[in-house]
């Protein structure tokens, strides 16, 4: 569809919703970021993917990389709240193992790849560079992130700890790590949002979201033009 053709659709679909909520939109589309993203590699516990997935909402964070290895990725609505519908997923399964094609996919995008882990040359999350775009990995549980990830990776994170514990869950990780790496990125000088063109198409995305009879709508008005 070009800006044209989307233009004319939206204001068609505009008047099917509330100022308001079109003014939510807006506010929300200018906060979100594509400059981090977060890859979920082989997670099984659909409460920890839905926790981070509603981490990634409330951060900011629009895409979500989810690697589906010996396990399925399945959403909690009572977890995540409905977050997952305003973000962009992007599923590895087709192969046995997919960590490899994720890697090609995010390194072909510009990102450098941060694995967060207790490694010894980790970088402690609140003195990270953010100038890069970067991809955050999260493991499997207890096992972490694979040797795969491990041997790939541009730089390694970690959170500083001082009980008897050596780990957190891996949710709490993630929702520490976001939130400390998207504060520094909004108090800086560094062009992190999405361009105009991705807000306004994204917003056509979550109004079509938003219409409960949106196949009928959009069926009649291609028909038509």
């Amino acid at each position: 569809m070009t800006k044209k053709e989307a233009l004319d659709y939206y204001n068609h679909i505009a008047p099917m919703l509330s100022d308001r909520r079109k003014d939510l939109f807006d506010v929300i589309l200018a906060q979100r970021t594509r400059h981090f993203t977060v890859i979920l590699e082989d997670l099984y516990q659909k409460h920890n993917t839905s926790a981070i997935v509603r981490s990634c909402d409330i951060f900011g964070i629009q895409d979500v990389h989810i690697i589906e290895n010996k396990y399925k990725s399945y959403m909690s609505n009572q977890v995540g709240k409905g977050s997952q519908k305003w973000l962009d997923f992007h599923r590895y399964r087709e192969k046995q193992i997919n960590t490899q094609d994720c890697i090609d996919d995010i390194k072909n995008k510009g990102y450098q790849l941060i694995a967060t882990t207790p490694h010894n040359d980790s970088c402690f999350v609140q003195d990270f560079d953010i100038t890069k775009k970067s991809a955050f990995v999260f493991g499997v549980e207890k096992e972490g992130v694979s040797q795969t990830m491990m041997d790939q990776a541009d730089g390694f994170l970690k959170i500083p700890m001082v009980g008897f514990t050596e780990s957190l869950n891996v949710s709490v990780a993630a929702a520490i790590t976001l939130q400390s790496v998207t504060d520094k990125l909004r108090r800086s000088d560094i062009q992190w949002q999405l361009s105009e063109e991705e807000q306004f198409f994204k917003k056509i995305d979550w109004m079509e979201k938003t219409i409960k009879s949106i196949k009928k709508v959009k069926e009649r008005y291609f028909e038509e033009n």
